[in-house]
């Protein structure tokens, strides 16, 4: 009598709980561990891997601020002193100053931490289990909620099936068996699976947080050692780890505020770096053009385009104008990135 019932609810949940558990194994897989680098890891990397691309920018301006290439006015003017890039996150931003040497801050902030070079920062990181792929991570939130469709209709199709069977007669139920515990444990299977695969909402892994705290203890505070600052790097390590807020020039700092929060205005967005807009959409797999959900081409390039999300959205991943993320695409809990 309620064994078709039975057999679609069967089919519906068992093949939602699968995928569930696939996309959380995937988002949890680690294509390349190298194990923790200490208080090694390079000055960009950190940066992101703090705060995200919004902090690369910032990191990347005060070091050429530091080194003298480049002037930032009480008025968030940025002025480009020395047009010799020495990496490509450099060369983004040079670019976007143009001909003319000269560009608002915010906007500066805003096209090199969308640019493709700084997004595959954060790629790079996840290949290393530091971080989690947004992509990866928006598969994993839709998975569950197909769990959560299929967990619905076997309630559907239980209590339907409990009708039928109620409304049958004597004779026709026979010695049938009632469908509730057949259905029950249908039920109970499906909120085992939602308990399961439910993916953690922080951007960074357990294994990125050690990593950031290996960095924040020692008896001495942390410095990059892949750039050549004099007297500077102590200051610039201490932006890429802590944010903003660490730096001890009080005119700049209040420069650098000032712009997260008008870009965060302008955006409606949120991010880790006090306000900052950007978010990291993740190309997928470093080293290809396009990934799993994200691509290089949807969140890294300079076309004008939208990358979907499940939850707030805000701009990133393009040197042009592109909309595109969520704090659940991220990785959770802010924005990506953030």
């Amino acid at each position: 009598m309620w064994y078709t019932e039975y057999a679609f609810a069967a089919a519906a949940l068992l093949p939602a709980g699968l995928n569930a558990s696939r996309a959380l194994r995937r988002l949890r897989h680690v294509p390349q561990p190298q194990g923790l680098p200490g208080r090694g890891l390079p000055l960009l990397e950190t940066a992101f891997l703090a705060g995200g691309p919004a902090r690369v920018a910032d990191t990347v301006v005060v070091r050429m601020q530091q080194e003298g290439r480049l002037i930032v006015s009480r008025s968030g003017q940025v002025t480009v002193t020395d047009r010799n890039a020495r990496d490509v996150v450099e060369a983004v931003l040079i670019t976007a100053a143009g001909a003319s040497g000269r560009v608002e801050l915010s906007t500066l902030r805003r096209t090199v931490s969308r640019s493709e070079h700084v997004q595959r920062i954060g790629d790079g990181l996840a290949a290393r289990g530091l971080m989690r792929r947004p992509d990866l991570y928006r598969k994993a939130v839709n998975a569950r909620k197909l769990l959560w469709f299929a967990e619905f209709a076997v309630i559907v199709l239980g209590v339907v099936s409990a009708f039928q069977w109620f409304g049958a007669s004597v004779s026709e139920q026979g010695t049938e068996v009632a469908p509730f515990f057949p259905f029950l444990g249908l039920l109970l299977l499906g909120l085992f699976w939602l308990a399961a695969t439910r993916p953690e909402r922080s951007r960074i892994t357990p294994a990125g947080v050690r990593q950031l705290e290996l960095m924040r203890t020692g008896s001495r505070p942390w410095e990059p050692h892949d750039l050549a600052l004099i007297g500077g790097a102590a200051v610039v390590g201490a932006l890429a780890l802590e944010g903003v807020g660490a730096l001890e020039d009080e005119e700049l700092r209040a420069t650098l505020m000032a712009r997260q929060t008008a870009g965060s205005s302008s955006s409606n967005s949120s991010s880790s770096d006090s306000g900052s807009a950007t978010t990291w959409c993740s190309s997928g797999d470093p080293g290809s053009s396009s990934g799993d959900s994200g691509s290089s081409s949807s969140c890294g390039s300079s076309s004008s385009n939208s990358c979907g999300s499940s939850s707030s959205s805000s701009s990133c991943g393009s040197s042009s104008s592109s909309s595109c993320g969520s704090s659940s695409s991220c990785g959770g809990g802010s924005s990506c990135g953030g």
